[in-house]
């Protein structure tokens, strides 16, 4: 079992030094090492990767209740695995069960009277800090884990200008992304109360760079989450009308598929358009 901690440790050394995302990383540590501790009870060798084995692997996660979903997420992180050793025709014709395809709807996003709520609750609460975030995620449409990486030298504030630059994107794509001006503002603000040189954006109540749970906590208490501010923002670029190609750039999206998701309709405006038809 040694050599096979030392391939993982190999292999996910490799793609932290590709840019993968953190989350991504982690997520392929822990699917390889189940898979290597799979292979180790069942007479198989990660370092000789064979199809066998993979299919094997495969079907045993199908046997064993693993959502559709799961198994594609898994079979992804084997086929990286593959071209980083060369074995790529041991993925070759494997096969899965295919999930059922759903009807498309885009991302659940904030309505209009959500977003009003929101702002009205967090401005109530009077949380310098937890306003910037607020509005840092909704106006510019970053990942959790990307604004807990900003550093305050990421972001460029002028009186009629600014922008912020994600330097840990997903995927590992550096993106800039023009601030409005009340981000520009409630960031303004936030900066005008820290005393302190460390060089994050943002810092949690302990003094120390915020983390995506500090940030997850601090929505819940609202009743959102960093998902739906995310989606509100790439929703309505979309809804407004500008290309995809440009919304795909702002949201650091490698797939133009992703974000031509969010032009299909929400559930409230189809029932929206069942109301006008009807009433």
């Amino acid at each position: 079992m040694h050599k096979c901690v030392v391939e993982v440790e190999r292999f996910i050394e490799e793609q932290k030094q590709a840019g993968k995302a953190d989350n991504t990383v982690k997520t392929y540590e822990r699917i390889m090492n189940t898979f290597a501790d799979w292979l180790d009870h069942n007479d198989g060798e990660l370092q000789e990767l064979l199809r066998c084995d993979v299919q094997a692997y495969i079907n045993a996660l199908e046997n064993d209740g693993k959502s559709a979903a799961t198994v594609d997420k898994v079979f992804a992180c084997l086929s990286v695995y593959a071209r980083f050793v060369g074995r790529l025709d041991a993925v070759e014709r494997i096969r899965r069960t295919r999930p059922q395809k759903k009807t498309e709807t885009a991302p659940k996003s904030l309505e209009d009277l959500d977003r009003k709520r929101l702002f009205r609750d967090i401005e109530k609460a009077g949380n310098i800090r937890d306003m910037a975030i607020v509005y840092v995620l909704l106006h510019t449409g970053v990942r959790v884990s990307e604004l807990c990486a900003l550093d305050r030298s990421d972001i460029q504030i002028k009186e009629r200008s600014g922008h912020l630059t994600v330097r840990t994107s997903k995927g590992g794509r550096e993106r800039s992304i023009a601030l409005s001006g009340d981000v520009r503002y409630h960031v303004g603000n936030y900066m005008e109360i820290r005393n302190d040189e460390d060089p994050a954006l943002f810092m949690s109540n302990e003094k120390k760079r915020i983390s995506a749970r500090a940030v997850q906590h601090l929505l819940g208490k609202y009743g959102t989450h960093p998902h739906a501010l995310r989606h509100t923002f790439v929703r309505s670029l979309v809804k407004d009308g500008n290309d995809l190609s440009t919304v795909a750039d702002l949201a650091g999206h490698a797939d133009i598929n992703m974000t031509r998701r969010y032009s299909k309709p929400s559930e409230a405006e189809k029932a929206a358009a069942i109301d006008k038809a009807f009433s």
